[in-house]
């Protein structure tokens, strides 16, 4: 899979305060990239760069395979995490007027926020003003006029914060289904939740250098801990005495119609041997490793790289 964005050793400084150091990353085509990071790590310098509102200090991005150029915006949506519409507008207007920004025709205009109203039931809130909105229905507005033009890629900062647990649902439902139809997705959030559940790649940034990146199945299997989960039927101290000393036992619980536990296997063993050694003395049901969560390998990384 090519990249469609590439961002080669930029750097960003303000005054006395780097933003950004030597930063590298590859945002693969019809991904969907976490962009992580602690506050103040860079993360939001990185995007406005992407967005050209500002320029970097070294380095260089490129776009679909070209440098990146002012041409380039209509095909990138952002969605900055401090939202900006007009209070005052009325929200039909304002989005029809933002959505000619972004290079569409009136008609088209039209046309496709008309689409977006009826997918979201919003059609009666065409001639209200922006200010009579909700926090959420004005976000509700701006995830459209963001995505409206169908670009390649879509920057979204914190895209969930202030939705109710239905709207944010909602969202990242359409989110699943636009990157299916193609569109490459950038998300910055602080929510791990939202990486478990979306993100194919991350890439994480602390202190302006980027600490890690790459695919987030591979991430867990290079972060794993040698720890399983074992479904088993039969007497829990059998489970105790064949596991001593050779495996740590670190929970053994029953469950409905069978018995629970996790276990770590020390480098010197593997699982076919602890397979082995339970075989014919337990009824063994089910047997997996156990990855660390995204939030835990955020940590993990974080405290590592203070360290250094």
């Amino acid at each position: 899979m090519s990249a469609i964005l590439e961002i080669r050793n930029v750097s960003k400084a303000y005054a006395n305060h780097v933003a950004l150091h030597d930063v590298s990353m590859l945002v693969e085509r019809q991904s969907i990239f976490g962009l992580l990071g602690p506050n103040g790590a860079g993360k939001t310098s990185l995007i406005r760069i992407i967005n050209q509102i500002t320029g970097p200090d070294k380095g260089e991005l490129l776009f679909d395979g070209q440098r990146l150029a002012p041409q380039h915006i209509a095909h990138i949506g952002y969605l900055p995490e401090e939202r900006g519409l007009y209070k005052k507008m009325e929200v039909g207007e304002q989005a029809l007027y933002l959505a000619q920004l972004k290079g569409l025709s009136h008609a088209d205009a039209v046309k496709r926020i008309r689409y977006w109203f009826e997918k979201f039931e919003m059609q009666t809130w065409w001639n209200k003003k922006v200010e009579e909105l909700s926090k959420g229905m004005q976000q509700k507005v701006q995830f459209i006029v963001t995505l409206v033009h169908e670009p390649q890629l879509l920057i979204l900062d914190e895209p969930f914060t202030g939705f109710d647990p239905i709207n944010a649902s909602l969202i990242r439902d359409e989110l699943l289904a636009l990157n299916r139809a193609g569109t490459t997705i950038m998300l910055s959030t602080h929510r791990m939740e939202t990486v478990e559940e979306l993100c194919t790649h991350i890439a994480l940034i602390n202190k302006s250098r980027k600490v890690l990146d790459g695919a987030v199945n591979q991430l867990r299997k290079s972060f794993k801990t040698n720890i399983f989960q074992l479904d088993y039927v039969g007497d829990a101290s059998t489970l105790v005495k064949l596991l001593s000393p050779r495996f740590e036992l670190l929970s053994n619980a029953a469950a409905s119609d069978n018995n629970v536990a996790t276990l770590r296997i020390p480098e010197t063993e593997d699982a076919n041997s602890l397979l082995r050694h339970l075989l014919g003395e337990l009824q063994i049901i089910g047997f997996k490793a156990l990855y660390p969560s995204m939030n835990d390998i955020f940590i993990e990384a974080v405290k590592k790289e203070e360290l250094i």
